[in-house]
């Protein structure tokens, strides 16, 4: 049967936890009974980020997601194969020839620019 956290016995009526339950799992080990607490499934899980999309998201040729389009390539080799809909980056980004991380512009010396 689903546990639903408003119907919680242990809060007080009409207020709700603000702590979400811990289920705790029965296990025994030598006859002795122990509590292993488990968490909850409903709660977010951080989903680890793979390395293609690691590289994409600091590749110079990335165009951020905006107006209702998601992040893709701009580079004139891929671009024409990826779209801009459907772009994968785990499909594209390990191992990108044209992968060129971006870099902080150099701050200009006007002695040294300036040489007219």
């Amino acid at each position: 049967m689903a546990y639903n956290f408003n119907n919680d016995p242990s809060a007080a009526p009409g207020l709700s936890s603000p702590i979400p339950a811990i289920s705790t799992a029965q296990t025994s080990t030598d006859g002795a009974a122990a509590a292993i607490p488990t968490p909850d499934p409903a709660l977010p899980v951080a989903v680890p980020v793979s390395l293609g999309y690691t590289r994409f998201n600091s590749c110079r040729w990335q165009q951020p997601a905006e107006d209702g389009n998601a992040a893709f390539c701009t580079h004139r080799e891929v671009k024409p194969y990826a779209g801009t809909t459907g772009f994968d980056a785990d499909a594209w980004c390990t191992e990108c020839q044209y992968y060129k991380l971006r870099r902080a512009p150099k701050k200009r010396v006007p002695a040294d620019d300036y040489s007219y």
